[in-house]
């Protein structure tokens, strides 16, 4: 059944807007599975970029199928997380997250240098794959199994460690083990999400993955709120939408960010969204 027309007419000239929320909507549950174990990680970006560029040369250079292409751009940032999460994971709080943006800004700097990259130019021509439905999809996937594991004993221990990691040891939950498995689950959103990104828009550039890119992205959580998987969520998609709403500002982007941030931290602990899940009884 065809659309009408003017839904067909809006949905077309909305179509790059429509698929950035459900995009920072993988992006911003990245930063929900860290933060709802009590990390302060910033890497996201830095998977997110792993993702694109694993997922654009695939397709650029070997001309695999993107049933292949898209599970292989989240194993990618999978085990660079792997790599780096036992040393890293070690630290917490401000000095997790500046090493992790440091990470980050090592992978952009190979981007830069690397002609395998692109360069500063970066890739463009990158085949059109995937698309809304899927974006939808998968960002559907990931809320559902997230809900899921918030109500099982899963979700008790991550609770508790958020609350107080050296009680949570204590009472016997083996936190180095959850720190990596949300370390792990946050580069395979994150990657996945860059590699959507670099296909529905045909090109992507080392710049898209440095320092404002882990701040919007943390800052999507942080409006929203970390009581659920809907509110970072719902945070990512007021912080799309609003550009479109205050176009003059553009340039202001960074410093509107930040200020969320701080109006968050300091009026909304909780986020918009501070409803928090029922956790099921042991």
């Amino acid at each position: 059944m065809s659309l009408p027309v003017g839904l067909d007419d809006l949905l077309w000239t909305y179509q790059g807007l429509i698929q950035g929320v459900g995009l920072n909507g993988l992006l911003a549950l990245s930063m929900y599975v860290v933060l709802a174990v009590g990390q302060l990680s910033l890497g996201q970006a830095a998977f997110m970029g792993l993702g694109a560029y694993t997922g654009a040369l695939l397709s650029l250079r070997t001309g695999l199928p993107f049933a292949l292409v898209l599970p292989a751009s989240a194993l990618v940032p999978a085990g660079f997380a792997l790599a780096i999460g036992l040393p890293t994971l070690r630290l917490s709080g401000v000095y997790l997250a500046m090493a992790t943006i440091g990470l980050g800004e090592v992978l952009r700097a190979v981007y830069l240098n690397a002609d395998l990259f692109g360069g500063a130019l970066g890739l463009s021509g990158i085949p059109e794959r995937g698309g809304t439905a899927l974006i939808y999809a998968l960002l559907g996937l990931a809320l559902l199994v997230l809900f899921l594991v918030g109500r099982s004993h899963v979700g008790r221990a991550m609770e508790a460690m958020r609350q107080d990691g050296t009680a949570a040891a204590v009472m016997g939950v083996d936190v180095r083990r959850y720190q990596l498995g949300a370390l792990l689950a946050a580069a395979v959103l994150a990657g996945l999400a860059g590699a959507l990104g670099a296909h529905v828009a045909s090109f992507i550039g080392p710049g898209e993955y440095g320092f404002e890119p882990a701040v919007r992205i943390l800052s999507f959580a942080l409006l929203g709120g970390i009581g659920s998987p809907a509110g970072p969520v719902l945070g990512a998609a007021i912080l799309t939408l609003l550009p479109e709403f205050l176009r003059g500002f553009a340039d202001l982007r960074l410093v509107l960010n930040g200020l969320i941030i701080v109006v968050a931290v300091l009026f909304l602990p909780r986020g918009l969204l501070p409803w928090r899940m029922a956790r099921r009884a042991a």
